[in-house]
């Protein structure tokens, strides 16, 4: 239940991240729930492979190449889904993402507590 909560209130804030920013285009609701399961199947299996290869990049850069592969798994998403759901470019994608994760650390927080209640 947590999962299925959590998946249509990102989709929900890459709508909003979309209405945010001009860069980052999402066409329906559908679109934005297929997107955000697409990004969220990246950030399970891609993302800590690229953290593993990029590890002495990242370590150099103090952690700041960490927010380059988010923007990375949101530009691929956007491009594995075609029309749907668009990124304009990798500033976009990296502007997006984190527009997006702060949005979904928001709602995982939210979604923790209220369930801290019952």
């Amino acid at each position: 239940m947590k999962l299925l909560l959590k998946w249509l209130l990102c989709a929900s804030a890459l709508l909003c991240v979309a209405y945010i920013y001009s860069g980052v285009e999402v066409r329906s609701f559908t679109s934005a729930l297929i997107a955000a399961a697409v990004i969220g199947l990246f950030n399970t299996i891609v993302r800590p492979v690229l953290v593993v290869l990029t590890l002495p990049v990242t370590l150099v850069t103090l952690g700041l190449f960490l927010f380059v592969i988010n923007a990375l798994m949101f530009w691929a998403a956007s491009s594995v889904l075609g029309s749907g759901f668009q990124v304009h470019g990798f500033v976009a994608a990296l502007i997006g993402s984190l527009i997006y994760s702060v949005l979904c650390m928001l709602i995982e927080a939210a979604i923790g507590s209220l369930l801290l209640q019952k």
